[in-house]
């Protein structure tokens, strides 16, 4: 199933989710792996790699009695063309971006986003 730009914006809206697919850059990790460096729960970690996954940005693999989590970078190649377009966002700067909305929108207009 084609992962849609939507899916992919509202994964990369995430802090935590971020954060993930920047441990993936590095190599392939397990989930209990990834989920190490989070104070949160094994099963809140599993519910953001879910999104990863819906959205293309990863693959999930069971190997053996481990599942590992590994980063699909050319899923968020028609995000990174849809924001060039713009000009102003060369090269993708996602925390930049997400800094300039925050300062342009107002105050709780993006919580049903």
């Amino acid at each position: 199933m084609p992962q849609t730009l939507d899916q992919v914006f509202a994964a990369l809206a995430d802090p935590t989710r971020r954060a993930i697919l920047a441990m993936l850059l590095e190599d392939d990790m397990a989930v209990t792996d990834v989920a190490e460096p989070f104070e949160v729960s094994l099963a809140a970690i599993s519910k953001h790699l879910g999104v990863l996954t819906a959205a293309g940005l990863i693959s999930q693999e069971k190997r053996g009695r481990v599942k590992w989590c590994k980063l699909e970078p050319d899923a968020m190649r028609n995000a990174s063309i849809w924001m060039q377009g713009f000009g102003q966002f060369e090269p993708v700067n996602l925390d930049a971006f997400e800094r300039f909305l925050a300062k342009e929108l107002p105050e709780g207009s993006a919580e049903g986003a």
